[in-house]
């Protein structure tokens, strides 16, 4: 999510921000087939937070539902319209149960719901376990709480998987306590970070670097440092528990580059996150709309395998290159690599990628690797041995399919 900062801190006291995916109906969508199946697919839609804030209302819901089925957006698998924090009353019904804003949305979210549904989207809600908030005076620690966060969430889980229905089960509480040990048993999701914001390479004041370092929920993480944090516990993404880097700022700050959207998506896909646009794509500008409806990119993130990439060392070099591979099911392709130029000082790099270096691709016995080169939809002429990508651009992402 982008950054919280104008929340009223009662609302986030302590580490139980939930979203809810609640499925139209029980049809297959990412995996999930039956009564409470594991999300098989990482999760993609539209959330309200990073444009919209504390000001989503009804119309910008219906006029977003509107726009996902234009734009084209839903038929490339953007299915989920989630509505973040501010659609809810700051005080909660004589049952104790949370209730709609009816300034904010007149018709009630039964109607809101019936409207996305006939659209063929998946309605979702933020929400926030605040009745635990006045149990315990935590203030914000993570540590505090005289029950275990891990409890917490199975109880939710549970309470859940007790309705009959399918509904996709997302957590946020920033990578505390390391949750790509523990999500996995109860959480489609989770989030592994604090907060991005709308910033290619700068973070907000003291956001640590790696995944294992504690940042705060509203850090204000770059897109690189999101990736960078990714080196850690790539290899913990798997089938039915996804690590969520955060929602997608493609369209939301305008001054990113073209190459700079490419290499946001490019990473978010291999590196199989959810994929949760934040821009308001009614006035999302063309180009970044055209990044978001990449087919191959999308292909690659929704694999049956579904399998990170990891970071290759070896072929990378601190504030210059990244290199990036794993295998991929997608068409006739069976890996994919990711080649990064972050460099600031040289503004094109040749970047030289054995095929023998790419973490389980090998090659092929004949020498004829196919290599397709994603973002210029153009097949490319390889050696036995390696590829040589030239000029890659500053913050431009070359990624490449490869088969035999």
């Amino acid at each position: 999510m982008g950054s919280k900062s104008t929340r009223q801190p009662a609302q986030f006291l302590t580490i139980t921000m939930l979203w809810f995916y609640a499925l139209a109906t029980v049809a297959p969508v990412f995996g999930l087939t039956g009564p409470f199946k594991r999300a098989q697919r990482p999760q993609m839609g539209w959330n309200s937070w990073n444009t919209f804030k504390l000001g989503i209302n009804q119309t910008i819901v219906e006029g977003t539902a509107q726009a996902l089925v234009d734009t084209g957006l839903r038929d490339a698998g953007y299915t989920y319209l989630v509505m973040d924090d501010g659609w809810q009353n700051l005080t909660r019904g004589p049952d104790g149960r949370q209730q709609a804003n009816a300034t904010r949305f007149p018709s009630g979210l039964k109607v809101l719901a019936d409207e996305l549904h006939e659209k063929g989207l998946k309605f979702g809600l933020y929400s926030q376990k605040r009745q635990l908030i006045r149990q315990y005076d935590n203030c914000g620690g993570f540590y505090g709480n005289t029950r275990p966060v891990q409890e917490r969430f199975q109880i939710m889980s549970r309470a859940l998987k007790n309705t009959g229905r399918d509904i996709f089960y997302a957590v946020c509480q920033w990578g505390h306590q390391w949750p790509w040990y523990w999500a996995d048993q109860f959480t489609d999701s989770y989030r592994m970070s604090g907060d991005i914001h709308a910033k290619f390479r700068d973070d907000g004041n003291s956001v640590c670097k790696t995944a294992y370092c504690l940042n705060t929920g509203y850090a204000g993480v770059s897109v690189l440092t999101m990736i960078r944090k990714m080196r850690e516990i790539s290899g913990f993404q798997k089938k039915g528990s996804w690590a969520d880097m955060d929602m997608l700022e493609v369209g939301v700050n305008r001054n990113f580059t073209l190459h700079q959207d490419q290499t946001h998506l490019s990473f978010w896909a291999a590196l199989k996150s959810p994929l949760i646009i934040g821009a308001d794509i009614t006035t999302i500008r063309r180009s970044s709309l055209d990044v978001l409806l990449k087919k191959e990119i999308i292909g690659i993130n929704q694999d049956d395998l579904g399998v990170a990439v990891s970071y290759v060392a070896e072929l990378s070099k601190e504030d210059e290159i990244q290199v990036w591979a794993g295998p991929v099911k997608y068409k006739r392709y069976n890996h994919v690599a990711l080649a990064l130029n972050y460099n600031v000082v040289n503004h094109t790099a040749d970047i030289e990628l054995p095929w023998s270096k790419l973490l389980g691709f090998q090659g092929c016995k004949n020498g004829n690797v196919r290599v397709r080169d994603v973002w210029e939809d153009k097949d490319l002429v390889s050696g036995k041995e390696s590829i040589t990508l030239q000029e890659v651009v500053q913050d431009q992402t070359k990624v490449l399919l490869l088969s035999c």
